[in-house]
């Protein structure tokens, strides 16, 4: 029986039944160049999952786990790390190989018999592997332009060490070429890691929400299979049986199944090759909030705020507690301002975001080649807006000035945010100025949140919007003891893989206060024009009819 006929029984027995059969299936495998250990990390080796998560704390035979599958069970593998120096180094995967080869030869000491380590592949002797020849290519990327150098090349085994270091769009980029045409070879993918330490890794957790958030409304055991498709640019759990029928870029029909996910927890007390090194006390003398997570393997762990970030995680976190018992002021507290970080077609999103007093509501977002026109950009903002508020747009690189235009001529009350503009402003404490009004609007959302001495503002939970406003980093210059400056868009977008549009609607909502222009306002809009009048906005031959 091969493996792959197998897996598909395994799906459909009880879970007693699966266990045995497994159990009999490792004794069987004594031909094999590498044996997994008994429990978690057999149970990921024969796991039908099409996507593993297998992980929690480290030790638990992670890298191990990728390389048995490799010289067992699959024909074309590929392993990354984020960094070649961990690959080729000291505790790396070339290593780790190596003593797998060397005991498959009966030697005493690793072999890295048929490594090229120039290119980082290794073709295991068919001898070693009952005729079948197995080739094994270790990568490594941490930018766009790095992973697209596999672009294209396919792989019947992917796997991704510490993979909550890596990007998620480049992972879910990379998954597209994992496929064979080699009848009855198995596909699979397989991701290990430790849970994530720095709110950069957080989209884990929306990958495998039924078994690692506590209030998932319909939770998942380790090891019990989960189907989802991706349809439309979303990820959405279904049913196993579930098609859906899209049409690709030529307007051909093209099926969309579903492919399983599961994620199985290990620890080091799981992996008896470790756990009587002293590992287990090299790990307990770590910082808390590492202990937790590598040791523990703790999923809810504090997170670790990086050098000179300008959001404290737990700031967030608190506000997005205070969101909870504050939401009820959405319905009974007016909207105050509305911030729009304007996108101008193109892979960024539109966000808006309203602002009831201190209480953020949920963002609004668009793909932007859905408001790519003057007028969807204000039909979105319309769509919006209620109570007359002050609605501060991104005018900065000319995308918001013709909205902004648009709204002023119907005489909403619009201010333009303009990030490049010299700032007169000086922090909280007056000891700073800042080198921009950019970082100025950044700070003062960092003042705001203070939990000592901010506004007590509440914002919407949601890790995407963790994980954006901590994104921010100070930069390190000359005269950062009197003036803030803040790193730019393209520097987070490297480091977490998209704009953090998210965080800039938070930011312009916040931004530009005008309480007394507002006073007036309420003083004479009722004379202008009646609430919950229908307002028609002309613009050449087209028109944007909204709601006040």
């Amino acid at each position: 029986m091969t493996l792959d006929e197998m897996c598909a029984l395994l799906e459909k027995m009880p879970a007693e039944e699966r266990q045995q059969v497994i159990e009999t299936a490792r004794e069987e495998n004594a031909g094999f160049l590498w044996k997994p250990n008994p429990g978690p990390q057999t149970d990921a080796y024969f796991s039908p999952a099409d996507l593993l998560y297998y992980g929690g704390s480290a030790g638990g035979g992670k890298s191990q786990l990728m390389i048995g599958l490799a010289v067992n069970e699959h024909r074309v593998s590929r392993l990354f790390r984020r960094q070649f120096k961990d690959i080729d180094g000291e505790g790396g995967l070339a290593p780790a190989m190596a003593e797998v080869i060397g005991r498959a030869l009966n030697l005493e000491i690793p072999s890295y018999k048929g490594y090229n380590s120039q290119k980082h592949v290794w073709r295991i002797p068919s001898l070693l592997t009952s005729g079948i020849q197995r080739n094994v290519e270790f990568g490594a990327f941490e930018t766009d332009k790095e992973a697209s150098d596999y672009q294209g090349r396919a792989a019947d085994l992917l796997a991704f060490d510490e993979a909550v270091q890596f990007l998620e769009h480049l992972i879910r980029f990379l998954l597209g070429w994992n496929r064979t045409t080699v009848e009855g070879q198995r596909c699979r993918a397989i991701l290990g890691s430790n849970p994530p330490v720095t709110p950069e890794g957080l989209w884990i957790f929306e990958w495998f929400a039924p078994w690692l958030d506590p209030e998932h409304p319909n939770p998942a055991k380790p090891g019990e299979l989960r189907w989802f498709a991706e349809v439309n640019g979303h990820t959405l759990e279904v049913d196993q049986d579930y098609e859906a029928v899209i049409l690709d870029a030529s307007g051909q029909e093209l099926i969309i199944k579903p492919k399983s996910r599961t994620f199985i927890p290990a620890s080091l007390s799981d992996n008896p090759d470790l756990l009587d090194t002293g590992y287990a006390s090299q790990l307990a003398a770590l910082p808390k909030h590492l202990r937790e997570a590598m040791l523990e393997g703790k999923f809810t762990t504090t997170l670790e705020d990086a050098e000179r970030q300008v959001i404290p995680t737990d700031w967030v976190l608190q506000a997005q507690q205070r969101w909870v018992l504050q939401k009820v002021k959405l319905k009974t507290t007016p909207m105050t301002a509305l911030g729009a970080d304007i996108a101008d077609g193109g892979k960024d999103r539109m966000v808006c975001v309203p602002l009831h007093g201190v209480v953020f509501g949920e963002p609004v977002t668009k793909p932007g080649i859905e408001v790519s026109s003057t007028e969807s950009k204000g039909a979105m903002i319309l769509g919006i807006a209620k109570d007359d508020p002050q609605i501060n747009i991104d005018c900065g690189g000319g995308y918001g000035g013709g909205v902004a235009d648009m709204l002023e001529s119907n005489n909403f009350n619009v201010r333009r945010c303009k990030g490049a503009f010299k700032s007169i402003a000086m922090d909280r404490d007056k000891v700073r100025g800042f080198a921009n009004k950019r970082a100025e609007y950044i700070w003062r959302f960092r003042e705001a949140l203070d939990p000592e001495r901010g506004d007590n503002i509440a914002l919407p939970p949601g890790r995407e919007i963790l994980m954006e406003l901590t994104s921010f980093r100070e930069k390190a210059h000359s005269e950062s003891r009197a003036i803030i400056a803040i790193e730019g868009n393209d520097e987070i977008t490297k480091r977490i893989g998209r704009s953090p549009d998210l965080a800039w609607g938070f930011f312009f909502a916040w931004a530009e206060p005008d309480v007394i222009a507002r006073e007036k306002r309420e003083s004479h809009v009722s004379n202008r024009r009646g609430r919950g009048s229908p307002l028609v906005i002309n613009r050449g031959r087209s028109s944007i009819i909204g709601k006040r």
